[in-house]
């Protein structure tokens, strides 16, 4: 046995450093810094994405929430049977009734200890023409003739803003709608507790009014118009949507004709909403004579803009279904079409529900194609006779209704818009709760 010997120029084996798994080297160090610093810019963007959430609702609740106040005159008024013969015996009704009206509340103003004068011009600034509304009731009620009767009338917009800020006395310019005076006699009547802030009624449940009158505006029927147009989006885009998901997902042949029609369903998912208002209008009202501005055209238009965001996420939910379920149905000697049916439609359920609730709360906000097909916010006048009525009269929806409102200049109306949004808001959310509770009911684990 030789030992061996070095010879020179020949390598000598290095010697490795012995190192602990508890030390941090450089490298670990970096790419430790490089995760927080991702992790940072993480958590930076979730507060920003929070802070402009917060911001618009803030701005939405501020500038929204006047709109479900409104200011109102309570006024206890009695007329006799020798006054209300006396005021039909007049040539001008409504001026007549609006001097009784005068008389009355200057009576109930000197109870409270007030002396304040005013004319019916005044009146009529800050109430609007109350005689008729006078006129009516006692036409409608003679028994009420003789004994006291309380009116709750509605104050003018711009006496509303004065008790919600947007009309100030330095910035108050005396004209036809109000004058600087008025603004004594409102101090006088809120301080007798004549005028008051009152939740408003009108807002939920009233139509659209004229451009003069902000005060009377309100959202209900919109809302039906609404109700009734996701209606016919539901029971069209639906069945039809999932039948044609699962037609190309489950059963369709792979050739150059499919790949086409998921190429225009993809396209068509991306093109603008006002295309699909002038198909509508041109297809639906000018070519197939249906009603203009009629909830059912509404729904027919939004129809075909919602079904292909309905497509691509069933079609996606059935793909998740992994492929060993269809392959055990088909081996214990299902068809083809129980085991569709019977086994990956109930497992991809929760997500074709997600997907139709969706699509539904994006029809739901949409102004473009409504506006091209006449649903614009005045023809909204009232509540339809029945559920036929309900699709084929015209009327609005909630999204038209706001863009009307928002284009009139006063800014009672963009009060109201904004109002309105609150109100679209609260429909979006509730769908996506909806969506929530579905998902969570017929979600299976496997």
């Amino acid at each position: 046995m030789t030992d061996a010997t070095s010879t020179p120029g020949s390598a000598t084996p290095r010697a490795h450093k012995a190192t602990s798994l508890l030390t941090v080297d450089e490298r670990t160090r970096r790419r430790n810094a490089s995760e927080g610093r991702f992790k940072t810019y993480g958590i930076v963007a979730i507060a920003i994405a929070l802070f402009f959430l917060v911001v618009l609702v803030v701005a939405i609740l501020r500038s929204g929430l006047p709109a479900f106040t409104a200011t109102v005159a309570d006024v206890e008024i009695t007329i006799t049977q020798e006054e209300f013969d006396a005021a039909e015996g007049e040539l001008f009704k409504t001026k007549a009734y609006e001097q009784l009206f005068i008389g009355k509340l200057q009576r109930q103003l000197s109870e409270n200890g007030m002396q304040v004068e005013f004319d019916a011009a005044a009146i009529e600034r800050i109430m609007g023409k109350v005689g008729g509304d006078i006129r009516e009731f006692y036409r409608a009620n003679p028994a009420q003739l003789g004994e006291p009767v309380s009116f709750q009338l509605s104050a003018s917009s711009r006496v509303d803003g004065y008790f919600k800020g947007r009309v100030t006395r330095e910035a108050l310019q005396d004209s036809r709608f109000l004058q600087l005076s008025d603004l004594d006699l409102v101090d006088a009547l809120e301080e007798a507790g004549i005028i008051r802030q009152s939740f408003n009624w009108t807002f939920i449940q009233g139509a659209d009014s004229g451009v003069d009158n902000p005060g009377g505006a309100g959202i209900g029927a919109s809302v039906v118009g609404s109700f009734f147009m996701m209606l016919v989006v539901l029971f069209l885009s639906l069945p039809i949507g999932v039948a044609a998901s699962i037609y190309l997902e489950e059963f369709a042949p792979q050739n150059r004709w499919t790949d086409m029609i998921e190429v225009n369903i993809s396209n068509l998912a991306a093109v603008p909403s006002i295309v699909f208002g002038i198909l509508g209008l041109a297809v639906f009202i000018q070519f197939m004579h249906l009603p203009q501005s009629a909830p059912l055209v509404g729904g027919l238009v939004l129809t075909l803009m919602t079904l292909p965001t309905i497509i691509i996420s069933t079609r996606a939910s059935l793909k998740a279904v992994p492929p060993s379920i269809r392959d055990a149905a088909l081996g214990v000697g299902a068809s083809k079409m129980q085991a569709v049916f019977h086994h990956v439609l109930p497992l991809a359920m929760p997500g074709i529900l997600t997907g139709t609730i969706i699509g539904l709360a994006q029809a739901l906000g949409e102004t473009a194609p409504l506006l091209l097909i006449g649903m614009v916010g005045f023809v909204a006048r009232g509540y339809p006779d029945g559920i036929v009525s309900g699709f084929v009269d015209p009327n609005s929806a909630m999204p038209a209704q706001i863009y009307t409102w928002a284009a009139r200049a006063d800014a009672a109306f963009y009060e109201k818009a904004w109002g309105g949004i609150i109100i679209l808001l609260l429909f979006l959310m509730t769908m996506n709760f909806i969506a929530i509770v579905l998902r969570r009911r017929f979600e299976r684990r496997w």
